[in-house]
């Protein structure tokens, strides 16, 4: 026997947080990016970014 009345509600939330956190481990793995990479491409962005004004200067 249960010691007391149980809260199937918290049950079901439970059970839908770690559904929810399983997709986003493998939505990870599948799209996620390391830190290094985010800064390289926007380091890359921002020097196009540079280099197009620089040119539009010089005009």
């Amino acid at each position: 026997m249960t010691s007391g009345p149980v809260n199937l509600n918290r049950f079901r939330k439970e059970k839908a947080r770690a559904k929810d956190k399983a997709r986003a481990d493998q939505n990870v793995v599948k799209f996620g990016r390391s830190k290094a990479q985010k800064e390289l491409e926007k380091a890359r962005a921002d020097k196009a970014a540079r280099d197009l004004d620089q040119l539009k200067g010089e005009e």
